[in-house]
């Protein structure tokens, strides 16, 4: 008679029986073909109901590892290939997972917003409304480029904000825009060179080289990427932020933007992609005029994400493609998913379209101006701004301060970090740690507690001003 101990409360006691006697057919202890105890005698034996006995069988019977004659009994099925199994080992899995980032006091490098400023309640009421009103339309598939909602409503809004005049089915929706840029590979092919600005945002080498393509640095003078640079270095494909270059806050001159549309048509295959991720936030003046709307050549790939205006975490980004590029889209990529929820995708369009988006970025640039210039104003009364100097621009989340030191850069930053104050530098961002840039820092006010910065302005004063030139 088959004798185990069942004393595991956590799990029913149906799935010990089928455990126990799984692990003696695969380790061999219950031969092929031998007959099992009857549920009855099983089950007095354990003193358990044959109902528990009979669901262990059943469960043992559908994964084929028994079989039943009738008013003969259960047997162990021979299981083909079993003896060539390998034992399982206990082994100590060593699976590196990533640390989660540092955490500091006062991280003045973190871009993140404040979470008092998203529209929850008017967000979860256009959710509700959504899901009260859309229901079969919520389990509905949608197309691959995203609901035609959703990219008419993102049309309508870029023709009234941006001055841009977009069909909808030019517009792509993704989950983020490192998708859409892998989806564009596909599109274009492997076969082109990619050109980034440098100094500029690092992650979009690793997305390039992760997709096999090649990738090349740009470097970028007072108006933006240098043409010059992209034909030395062979350039097909070049990814610029012409409206707000990060992290230098640079805004491309008409000029310069003529010039790289120049390029871009001096040959068949070359492209820009515009990266406006940004630039609605602009402190002062209407938003600038895109690169994509003065493109007469289909040259230009506009990608734009909701995840500065909104939430971070706002998972949905949109690319919009010229047009001979979205009918090849159509034929060779239109097959999969859009991997944004049909629920998101209703809301953000219902969003947009009642009004609420522009109300929302509206306000949040008045709040940012508003928050921009205390923060400077802070700045000016500590004693730090004796050994500064602040460099601003009219649009993004962040200003360039360059401090006067002889310290290094890595002395600073290790100073402040031992003070719980975590600055990024603007050489972090260049490929080659460019040295004229020293000691210029990027300051993230978008999600910084203004109420401390006096304390933190004046840390850093008292850090590095007994060596200052």
């Amino acid at each position: 008679m088959l004798t185990y101990t069942f004393t595991n409360k956590d799990i029913p006691l149906y799935e010990q029986v089928y455990q126990a006697i799984k692990s003696d057919i695969i380790s061999g202890q219950l031969a092929p073909g031998t007959k099992l105890p009857s549920k009855r005698s099983f089950a007095s034996h354990h003193g358990m109901s044959t109902i528990t006995i009979q669901n262990a069988y059943d469960q043992l019977i559908s994964e084929g590892y028994i079989y039943t004659y009738p008013r003969k009994g259960y047997f162990v099925s021979q299981i083909e290939g079993l003896k060539k199994m390998p034992q399982k080992l206990s082994i100590n899995l060593d699976i590196k997972v990533p640390q989660p980032p540092k955490t500091y006091t006062y991280d003045l490098s973190n871009n993140m917003i404040n979470p008092d400023n998203f529209p929850f309640s008017i967000w979860a009421k256009l959710s509700r409304d959504n899901l009260s009103h859309k229901r079969k339309e919520l389990m509905n598939v949608a197309p691959a480029n995203g609901l035609y909602e959703l990219r008419e409503a993102i049309s309508k809004h870029l023709a009234s904000f941006r001055g841009m005049r977009v069909d909808p089915n030019q517009i792509i929706i993704g989950a983020g825009t490192e998708y859409l840029y892998g989806l564009l590979i596909q599109l274009l092919g492997n076969d082109y060179c990619y050109g980034i600005e440098n100094p500029g945002y690092k992650k979009l080498m690793q997305i390039y080289q992760q997709y096999g393509v090649e990738c090349v640095y740009a470097n970028i003078d007072e108006n933006g990427i240098m043409p010059c640079e992209l034909e030395n270095q062979h350039v097909d494909i070049a990814h610029i932020c012409p409206n707000h270059h990060f992290p230098t806050g640079i805004t491309m001159p008409a000029s310069r933007r003529y010039e790289i549309l120049g390029w871009a048509n001096e040959k068949n295959g070359r492209y820009i992609i515009e990266d406006d991720y940004d630039s609605e936030l602009r402190s002062h003046g209407k938003p600038l005029p895109t690169l994509l709307s003065i493109d007469g050549c289909e040259k230009v790939i506009y990608m734009n994400t909701f995840s500065k205006s909104l939430a971070p975490t706002m998972r949905i980004s949109y690319m919009i493609l010229p047009v001979h590029l979205a009918n090849k889209y159509y034929e060779h990529l239109a097959f999969s998913s859009c991997t944004v929820s049909n629920i998101e995708q209703y809301t953000l369009a219902s969003f947009i379209n009642e009004g609420y988006f522009e109300k929302h970025i509206n306000r949040m640039r008045l709040y940012y101006s508003r928050k921009r210039k205390k923060l400077l104003e802070i700045l000016n009364a500590s004693p730090l701004h004796t050994i500064c100097e602040v460099h601003e621009n009219e649009s993004g989340l962040h200003f360039l301060m360059k401090l006067k030191t002889d310290l290094s850069e890595e002395e600073v930053k290790r100073r402040l970090e031992e003070k719980g104050i975590h600055m990024q530098s603007l050489s972090d961002y260049y490929m080659d740690h460019h040295t004229s840039h020293r000691h210029m820092y990027i300051i993230h006010y978008s999600n910084l507690e203004l109420e401390h910065m006096a304390e933190v302005f004046d840390c850093i004063y008292h850090l590095v001003h007994d060596v200052r030139i």
